[in-house]
């Protein structure tokens, strides 16, 4: 089959090329990782580029950086280098995951342990 008649496929580096305009790396401002939480911080707007307009859309509520790529079938690089350019264009807001709450002092729940049995 001729190059020609080949079907788009979406995995392609000249598509990833093209649609992050040959940059490879998300830039300076942006420091997102997989867990990284996504959310958008208005409508899309019609000029943006389909994968652009798509992350707008979905993160409607919080979405990692991971959850993104995976609904886009998108590499995890490219993911990071469209939502550097939302973010430079106040599209979404980007902030890190709620941290896991840190485990209360041993000594602390005994006390309060014999406390609740002396009464």
């Amino acid at each position: 089959m001729s190059k020609a008649g080949k079907a788009w496929d979406p995995g392609n580096p000249d598509r990833l090329y093209i649609v992050t305009s040959g940059r490879a790396q998300a830039g300076e401002r942006a420091r997102l990782d997989l867990v990284t939480l996504v959310v958008a911080r208005s409508k899309s707007d019609p000029g943006l580029q389909p994968e652009h307009s798509a992350i707008v859309q979905m993160c409607d509520y919080p979405l990692s950086i991971a959850e993104i790529s995976a609904y886009l079938t998108l590499p995890v690089s490219t993911v990071t280098v469209l939502v550097t350019d939302l973010l430079k264009e106040d599209q979404v807001e980007a902030r890190p995951p709620v941290p896991v709450a840190t485990l209360p002092n041993v000594q602390l729940l005994e006390a309060v342990m014999h406390g609740l049995q002396n009464l």
